[in-house]
């Protein structure tokens, strides 16, 4: 499209004028140099905008005075201002500023007073910026009203007040007193808590889900971790808790909660690849309630080339019902282990108690009965076992799905005793210890030992489910999955009685979501405890952190056999 020529000009006139005066520009020099006070004074004037010589001359009066306001809010009560215009085809508003000495905080009182005053978690603030000698600034006085009336707030003093709140200024002595004096008033508590809804949950299944009792004292703390309690139950898709203290009586606060029950079935299915297992397939179905008791039941399955299995449970909501639960778990699995003439056929059965320990630390207790047929070379056996088990896991993390400091303990045990329901003696356990830390944003440190272990008095019969298999992603890289093992006299990888790995990874971020990597791994799997021959790998790789975690790319080099193996995995690090 074309315009006529004198309009283009016309525009392009104006582009070139409003450009000029958007350049008018601030100049504040302070002497002697105070780069605080300089950068409040800016931020009070802020953007002198479009104006041309003569409107910073108009506003010039008005910029002084809101100079001396901020100032002020530094302890500057006695500045010197001079300003001045400068034109050209950058404006400029000239501020010079002598600040003079500060005004220094003479008596401080800072107290709480009520029942509030007798609670340790509520800090009365006693920051160096609030004692005497120190330099006045309306910020730090406002920040400690500020912090009091937060932790009201947060704790249920709800009528509580400031019966003084005075900061008295004398700029010809130079000195300021501070006396903010809060009477918290009662503490209010936390009423019993009513559901509202359509949902086809027990009463009494729902309140044990609430993580305080009628009567509790008030912390918002409560009701945040009430909300989070519902939503990550499974049950619902939608939920609303409020605790308004204006709906109080006699300073006890109703809690309801609006419910909207989520859909009671849902499918998932993904696909994945590594080179341990290559291209897999995983999915899942779950029954989330079937009864008001909130009992859920579901299966799920993978399918890769040297892997199938398929699992089902059922899961009864135990005391608290949010992390305790009793699951009835049974399942099979075709393995190829190690060598494609080596495989394993495993039927599992058993129930599971999982809880929370105060702790934190997750603990399984179970009872498992297992059935595994298996070839191992020329080898080939039947395995009966019933073996009570129990495991402890414990995660720290600050980041579920890229965490950048954290830690990742789990330690389990079984046993099995001939006669009793099991054809042999076996005595079985396995440890991993994960760490991560990064150290001026960049650089980030990885460690992981895996030690695993087992006694028995008959091991030809002991199934590859229970021996130990070292190499792959997971394990040592530079070496095949599982290829790290203990052979018979035909050269058959039969798995060992015991397993070490390790591994220590340094990684710098390059970008934003890129990391480069190198690592030293080092393990293998044996049937003695004399010194091992451990093998170890070294590369370097590459790290994307995509949405559900970094994927892995690695290039590792076989120290001890020599060659080099591409591993590729995903997931979160730890």
């Amino acid at each position: 499209m074309k315009f006529p020529g004198r309009f283009t000009s016309g525009v392009l006139m104006l582009i070139t004028s409003c450009a000029a005066l958007a350049q008018s520009e601030l100049d504040v020099r302070i002497k002697p140099s105070n780069d605080e006070l300089k950068a409040n004074i800016e931020g009070y004037i802020g953007s002198l905008g479009d104006r041309d010589e003569e409107a910073l001359l108009r506003f010039s009066r008005g910029a002084e005075e809101q100079a001396r306001k901020a100032a002020q809010a530094l302890g500057y009560y006695q500045p010197q201002i001079d300003s001045d215009v400068k034109g050209g085809k950058t404006p400029r508003l000239v501020l010079n500023i002598d600040p003079g000495e500060p005004v220094h905080l003479r008596n401080v009182t800072v107290r709480v007073e009520g029942p509030a005053a007798s609670l340790k978690a509520f800090r009365v603030p006693k920051s160096a910026a609030l004692k005497t000698g120190a330099v006045l600034n309306h910020g730090h006085y406002e920040d400690a009203k500020r912090l009091i009336q937060n932790q009201a707030s947060r704790y249920g003093f709800f009528s509580g007040r400031f019966t003084s709140q005075k900061l008295a200024v004398d700029p010809r002595a130079g000195v300021a007193d501070i006396e903010l004096i809060y009477n918290s008033g009662p503490r209010y508590s936390l009423g019993k808590v009513s559901f509202e809804g359509d949902t086809p949950f027990d009463e009494d299944l729902l309140q044990r889900m609430v993580p305080f009792k009628a009567g509790a004292p008030y912390d918002s703390e409560l009701i945040a971790e009430l909300n989070q309690a519902l939503q990550s139950s499974g049950y619902f898709e939608g939920v609303r808790v409020d605790a308004a203290p204006t709906a109080s009586k006699d300073n006890v606060i109703p809690v309801d909660v609006k419910l909207d029950t989520r859909k009671p079935r849902t499918m998932g299915l993904g696909v994945g690849y590594s080179t341990d297992v290559g291209p897999r397939v995983k999915a899942n179905w779950t029954r989330h309630w079937v009864n008001p008791q909130g009992h859920s039941y579901g299966w799920e399955t993978e399918v890769s080339a040297p892997r199938q299995n398929v699992g089902l449970f059922y899961d009864v909501p135990l005391d608290p019902p949010l992390t305790d639960k009793l699951r009835f778990a049974g399942g099979y699995q075709y393995e190829e282990i190690a060598d494609k003439d080596s495989l394993s056929k495993l039927l599992t059965l058993g129930p599971e108690w999982h809880s929370q320990l105060p702790s934190g630390w997750q603990r399984v207790v179970s009872l498992k009965w297992q059935r595994e047929e298996y070839r191992l070379g020329d080898d080939s056996g039947l395995s009966t076992l019933l073996m009570p088990g129990v495991s402890y896991s414990y995660l720290k993390s600050d980041n579920r799905i890229d965490p950048h400091n954290g830690y990742r303990l789990t330690f389990e045990t079984k046993v099995a005793k001939e006669g009793l329901g099991s054809d042999n003696n076996l005595l079985y356990g396995t440890a991993l210890v994960k760490g991560l830390t990064t150290v001026f944003d960049k650089h980030r440190l990885l460690g992981r030992v895996q030690v695993g272990g087992s006694a028995t008095n008959g091991y030809k019969s002991v199934p590859p489910s229970l021996r130990f298999f070292a190499g792959g992603d997971q394990s040592v890289r530079g070496y095949d999955y599982q290829s790290l093992s203990p052979e018979n006299s035909n050269g058959d990888r039969i798995g060992g009685r015991y397993m070490v790995a390790g591994s220590v990874e340094y990684q710098y971020s390059v970008a934003e979501k890129w990391r480069v990597a190198t690592f030293v791994d080092q393990g293998n799997s044996f049937n003695t405890l004399e010194l091992p021959n451990l093998k170890t790998g070294v590369g370097i790789g590459v790290r994307w952190v995509s949405p559900v975690g970094p994927i892995r790319l690695d290039l590792a080099h076989a120290v001890e056999d020599g060659g080099f193996r591409l591993h590729f995995s995903m997931g979160p690090e730890l």
